[in-house]
C-alpha cells in the first residue's frame, strides 16, 4: 500500500465511533486544537496534546504531503488567571503573555513537536470575536443584559450537550455554573464581560470589555479553516464545557457549515500513579523534568508509548527504560542513511486511531531485525532519533568500570572493618552524579540515569 493510499481511522468523540477519516478536500486538510493559557510554564498534562497531536499532524502530512496539511494552535492571551499573576506580580500583562508563549515553544520544541502552521493570538482577533457576537445577537442566540453578553442555551437546546453527552436539564443539576442574575439559564455563558479600568478591555456595542474564553477559538478557527473543517483536538477536560459552546456559538453563527467534522480528546496524565497536583509534591512542568535531566526525546518516548485516549502514567522507570531503548538506538542507526519512507506496519499502527503504542511496538521490532535504515526513517516519522533531538545522547560515554572497581574494594574493606562511611560517601557521590548504584554478591554496577554528569565523577 503507498503512502497516499493509506486509510486513517480514528475515533471521532462526536459520534462515538471509530471512522474512516476522508478530508472535506484532500489538498487542504485542516485540524485545529486549543492551546494554552499563558500565564505559567507548561505542565507536563499541558504537554500530552501537544504530542498527541503532533504525532497526527505527522501522520497527515506523512498521508496527504506537507504542504495540503493547515494545523492551528492557539494562545488564551486574555484571561483571569493572567491578570491575576500580574496583579500578584506587578508586572505588565504583556511582558507575562510574551514571555510564557516563548516558554511554552521553547519547552516543546524540547519535546519535538512542530511548531503549528498558525499559532493565533486571541488578542489579535478582537474585532473578529466581537462580529461574531454580534451575529449571534442578531440571530436570536445571544443577548445582552447588565453590560455582559450571554449565549442563550435555550435557543439551541437540542442540540446542546451532544458531544459530552448530556442534555441541559442534567448538566444544570450536575454543573456548578456561576450563578447571576441577569442570566436567563443558568447554564447560559458568558460571551462578552465588562473591564475595569485595571484590566485589559477594548471597546465594543456593549461597553469596554473583554471577551469570555469559548468564543475566541470559534473566532479564530472560522477566520483561519472556515466554517467547516477536518478535525478539532484537545484534551478531554475541555470536552465541557468549554469544546460544547465551541461548538453552540459555531454551529449557530454559521448555520450553513457543521463546525468540526471529527472531534479528537485525549486523557490525562498521572504522575507514579496518582493525580498530578501540588499538593501531593508530584507537579512538573516540562521545564522542571528538562533541568533534572530528564532529555526532552525521552520524555516524548515515554508519552508515545501509551495510547492517547488511555490516561498516562509518567513514572521515572518509564523514563529510564526508554533512555534505555534511545541510546540502543541511536547506537544501531549511528551513520545510517534513514529508509525512503517510514515501515508500513509503523504506519498502519498510527492510521488505527494514532496506536503510538503500536507504532513503538514496530520500532522495536525493526531494531531486533537489525533493519537500522527503516528504523531511523520511522523512528524520524515520530520525531525520534532525529538530529535535533540527539545532543543528550551524543555526550561522551564514560567508562565506569574504574569507579565500580573502587565502590566494590570499598565495601570488602567494610565487610572487615564494620566502618561503612566510605562505601556510604562513594554511593553518594555516584547517586550525585545522576549513577544508579546496584550492589551484589557477585559485584557492583553503576548505571547512567536520566542528568547523568560525568563531570561530577572528576573529583572521585
Amino acid at each position: 500500500m503507498g503512502t497516499k493510499d493509506r486509510v486513517i481511522k480514528l475515533q471521532n468523540t462526536k459520534t462515538r465511533k471509530k471512522e474512516v477519516f476522508e478530508p472535506i478536500d484532500a489538498s487542504k486538510v485542516r485540524m485545529y486544537v486549543c492551546g494554552p493559557t499563558v500565564y505559567d510554564r507548561a505542565h507536563l498534562g499541558n504537554a500530552r496534546p501537544v504530542v498527541v497531536f503532533d504525532v497526527l499532524y505527522r501522520l497527515l502530512r506523512e498521508v496527504y504531503g506537507a504542504d495540503k496539511v493547515t494545523y492551528a494552535r492557539n494562545f488564551t492571551d486574555v484571561d483571569d488567571k493572567i491578570n491575576n499573576r500580574a496583579a500578584e506580580s506587578g508586572r505588565p500583562i504583556g511582558d507575562i503573555t510574551a514571555e510564557t508563549t516563548q516558554w511554552f515553544l521553547d519547552d516543546m520544541g524540547e519535546l519535538g513537536a512542530l511548531e503549528p502552521d498558525h499559532m493565533p493570538r486571541a488578542t489579535e482577533y478582537i474585532p473578529q470575536m466581537v462580529a461574531m457576537i454580534e451575529d449571534l445577537i442578531a440571530k436570536g442566540h445571544a443577548y445582552a443584559a447588565e453590560d455582559h453578553v450571554l449565549f442563550a442555551v435555550d435557543s439551541w437546546k437540542e442540540l446542546y450537550g451532544k458531544l459530552s453527552g448530556r442534555s441541559v436539564d442534567d448538566m444544570i443539576a450536575g454543573a456548578r455554573v456561576e450563578v447571576a442574575p441577569y442570566k436567563k439559564n443558568p447554564m447560559d455563558f458568558v460571551l462578552w464581560k465588562p473591564s475595569t479600568d485595571d484590566l485589559p478591555g477594548w471597546d465594543s456595542p456593549w461597553g469596554r470589555g473583554r471577551p469570555g474564553w469559548h468564543i475566541e477559538c470559534s473566532a479564530m478557527s472560522f477566520e483561519l479553516l472556515g466554517e467547516t473543517f477536518d478535525i478539532h483536538g484537545g484534551g478531554n477536560d475541555l470536552m465541557f464545557p468549554h469544546h460544547e459552546n465551541e461548538i453552540a456559538q459555531s454551529c449557530c453563527a454559521h448555520p450553513e457549515g457543521e463546525f468540526a467534522r471529527f472531534w479528537l480528546h485525549n486523557e490525562m496524565l498521572q504522575v507514579e500513579g496518582k493525580k498530578m497536583s501540588k499538593s501531593l509534591g508530584n507537579f512538573f512542568t516540562v521545564r522542571d523534568l528538562l533541568d533534572q535531566g530528564y532529555p526532552g526525546e525521552v520524555i516524548r518516548l515515554v508519552f508515545l508509548q501509551t495510547h492517547y485516549r488511555k490516561p498516562m502514567d509518567w513514572t521515572d522507570k518509564k523514563a529510564k527504560e526508554a533512555e534505555a531503548t534511545l541510546r540502543k538506538w541511536r547506537a544501531l542507526t549511528a551513520g545510517i542513511e534513514p529508509a525512503s519512507s517510514a515501515a508500513a506496519a509503523v504506519l498502519d499502527a498510527l492510521a488505527d486511531d494514532l496506536n503510538s503504542a503500536g507504532a513503538i511496538a514496530e520500532l522495536h521490532k525493526l531494531a531486533a531485525a537489525g533493519d537500522a535504515a527503516g528504523l531511523l526513517a520511522s523512528a524520524q516519522m515520530l520525531g525520534l532519533l532525529t538530529d535535533e533531538m540527539g545532543a543528550w545522547a551524543s555526550a561522551p560515554s564514560v567508562d565506569l568500570s574504574a569507579f565500580e572497581q573502587k565502590l566494590f574494594e570499598a565495601r570488602q574493606k567494610a565487610m572487615e572493618s564494620k566502618n561503612f562511611s566510605e562505601v556510604d560517601q562513594l554511593k553518594a557521590a555516584f547517586v550525585e552524579a545522576g549513577l544508579e548504584v546496584r550492589m551484589s554478591k557477585a559485584g557492583v554496577e553503576l548505571l547512567p540515569g536520566a542528568g547523568f554528569d560525568p563531570a561530577k565523577l572528576e573529583a572521585l
